[in-house]
């Protein structure tokens, strides 16, 4: 049903006649625009190949080196998947397990392994004709169409894993340019959208709002936007509804096998090292809202909204994070490589503070789930990024699980995508 309804968004004349003159981004060339007006009508653009990304010598010796100095739990290994520049939201492939690589630049990476060794053969910009502009977010629907989540556009590519190679792919415009939020907010602060298919076949996006604490006559707008929220829409951008709000900016959501939307949220900074704390959520029916900005971060009231009464209905965290170490992607385990303990549960990625006087973070946490659901414990499973000294020597954003059932771990600061796997015995 998705593919019908972007088959038909491609066919769109409303789409091929012009309407990327309005759609094109600030500082995006005519040419650009027109790519992807030609992209949609499956017209050549003559765009050439962009170059692979070199996945040997010096900078591949130096991440490798990096990893032998991470920690696992016995049984498991890291190693390098693929040099990425930037490399941050992960989407796999559905079918041939093709990485779509976001960045908080202007590119998206594929990432290639053809002989299926589990290290990446390949890796160059996708679409190289499209003038993308903070392109973090990327996710796959199961039949196979790639959402691209900008900082204030949607686009979709049917079949991206078979039509990549080539500069020029089928391409659709889902929400116009300057139409997922107003463009008077849009802003160098939280912008990096991501992006998940929901059990509904609605694409679900969730909008960081761009500031510490917001200041009180930008709620209402807010609000009825969806920034500070998660929004979805259908496949074709129609019927758009803020799915949930009080929500300061999150940069990883994924859905349970019970359906239920689970996301990471940084909190609040300015209010000491250690509060407040960051969340792990659970949206479990549309219309909920969370808190922000009358708390910052679990039962933390702000400073700004501490004397206003905040919602009757506030949904609480179902676990408090460490403070201000940067939750960002996260994923739920439901292949079978690793150990059962490991078998439902969330791995999540800490980017690791920037403003703490004592850094913490860059590194992947485990949440155990108990038998009703609810967060039991929430460890780390992966460090060593973070030296004792406070040198960043990596920091992961994004977690995903390759069809293999190995995990794969984005790091923005090295450039790269790491692969955990498990070697161990007994499961």
């Amino acid at each position: 049903m998705r593919s019908q309804i972007l088959a038909a968004l491609l066919a769109s004349a409303a789409l091929t006649t012009g309407a990327l003159a309005q759609g094109a981004q600030p500082g995006e060339t005519k040419g650009k625009a027109d790519d992807l007006e030609k992209l949609q009508a499956f017209k050549s653009t003559g765009t050439e190949p962009a170059p692979e990304v070199p996945q040997t010598g010096r900078r591949a010796d130096a991440i490798r080196k990096t990893l032998s100095k991470i920690t696992l739990p016995a049984g498991f290994k890291i190693d390098l998947y693929a040099v990425v520049p930037d490399a941050r939201s992960i989407a796999v492939g559905p079918n041939a397990g093709v990485l779509f690589v976001g960045t908080r630049k202007s590119k998206v990476y594929t990432v290639t392994d053809r002989d299926k060794d589990r290290v990446a053969d390949e890796v160059r910009p996708f679409a190289p004709g499209i003038g993308f502009k903070v392109p973090n977010g990327v996710c796959f629907s199961r039949d196979g169409v790639l959402t691209v989540v900008e900082q204030n556009r949607v686009l979709a590519f049917p079949a991206a894993e078979f039509f990549y190679e080539n500069p020029d792919v089928a391409a659709g415009i889902v929400v116009r340019q300057g139409e997922l939020i107003p463009a008077s907010e849009e802003s160098y602060n939280h912008t990096a959208r991501v992006c998940r298919v929901g059990p509904d076949g609605k694409t679900y996006i969730a909008l960081g709002q761009p500031y510490n604490v917001p200041p009180a006559d930008k709620l209402d707008l807010y609000a009825k936007t969806g920034i500070g929220g998660i929004v979805r829409v259908d496949a074709d951008g129609k019927n758009r509804e803020v799915f949930a709000t009080g929500i300061r900016n999150s940069v990883g959501i994924d859905f349970a096998p019970d359906k239920s939307l689970w996301f990471t949220d940084n909190q609040v900074d300015g209010m000491g090292d250690d509060t407040p704390p960051g969340e792990l959520n659970r949206a479990t029916k549309a219309g909920e809202t969370f808190g922000f900005p009358w708390y910052g971060g679990g039962q933390v009231r702000t400073t700004e909204y501490k004397d206003q009464t905040p919602p009757a209905n506030a949904v609480a965290p179902l676990a408090e994070l460490p403070p201000h170490a940067a939750d960002l992607g996260l994923t739920f385990y439901t292949a079978k490589q690793f150990p059962k303990a490991y078998q439902g549960g969330i791995f999540i990625a800490e980017h690791g503070s920037w403003n703490r006087t004592t850094p913490v973070g860059a590194r992947i946490m485990f949440a155990t789930l108990g038998a009703d659901g609810k967060v039991a414990s929430v460890k780390p499973f992966a460090e060593g990024w973070l030296t004792q000294d406070g040198e960043y020597l990596g920091r992961p954003v994004d977690v995903a699980v390759l069809l293999d059932g190995s995990l794969l771990v984005s790091d923005d600061t090295a450039g790269a995508i790491y692969r955990i796997s498990y070697e161990g015995g007994d499961k």
